[in-house]
């Protein structure tokens, strides 16, 4: 075994394989920003809950949160047929799921949290062209994706340009190239996957704001307290020498 071991590490220099080099892009998070807020959530509702659910998340928790009134939220943000307490389920079965990818595509309620925006992002824009894959894409930042390009009508096709490293030995990515348009223009896009990933970001944590908020009263207290119990040690001990 460690014979057979030890051939491959040695024959595994000899061969060619496509490796991503292309860093993270870097997402704008606002989560005050409620328009952004808004056209994301249709965007996922839209491209996403097809597949993946959002279960933490209630349809009357976004119009609250959003500034909305619960008709608005069905009409412009909620497919057809939910109510305005439903949560955000996919509408996808487990059975059929497997069935045609193999597993059942995950629950996105945090998975801002577990990933990062950033690589939300990225991941998002960084589908390619690969025919060798039964999808016919893969990803710069999820090498062998299990999951379509659901993106594709509004981004387009894109397709990677390699450079050779170590003297031609091992292709790694450099860029992607916009082949083929999409029905949206590259700025559009990526203001269209900056309110997904914004969207998804504060599914991850509908509070954070008011956290961050009440974080600063919290230290301005603790503040406050240490300068009373500074003054307070002072007078008692004022008179011990």
């Amino acid at each position: 075994m460690k014979k057979f071991m030890a051939l491959i590490l040695l024959l595994l220099p000899l061969s060619v394989f496509a490796s991503a080099s292309v860093g993270l892009q870097e997402a704008d998070i606002d989560l005050s920003d409620k328009a952004s807020l808004q056209r994301g959530a249709k965007t996922f509702v839209t491209y996403c809950l097809g597949c993946h659910s959002a279960k933490h998340m209630r349809y009357k928790r976004i119009a609250i949160d959003f500034g909305m009134e619960d008709a608005d939220v069905l009409k412009e943000i909620a497919p057809v047929g939910a109510a305005i307490y439903d949560q955000m389920h996919s509408a996808m079965n487990g059975h059929d799921a497997n069935k045609w990818f193999g597993t059942q595509p995950p629950d996105l309620s945090l998975i801002a949290r577990s990933r990062g925006a950033d690589w939300l992002y990225s991941y998002l824009k960084g589908f390619y062209v690969d025919k060798s894959k039964p999808l016919g894409v893969n990803n710069t930042v999820f090498e062998d994706v299990g999951m379509p390009n659901m993106l594709w009508q509004l981004q387009g096709l894109q397709t990677p340009v390699y450079k050779n490293t170590a003297e031609g030995e091992t292709k790694v990515i450099e860029k992607l190239v916009l082949e083929e348009e999409g029905t949206m223009s590259p700025e559009e896009f990526d203001k269209t996957v900056n309110d997904l990933v914004n969207f998804l970001v504060y599914v991850g944590e509908p509070v954070q704001l008011e956290r961050e908020q009440m974080g600063k009263y919290v230290l301005f207290f603790l503040l406050m307290f240490l300068v009373l119990a500074y003054l307070l040690k002072k007078e008692y001990w004022k008179d011990i020498h």
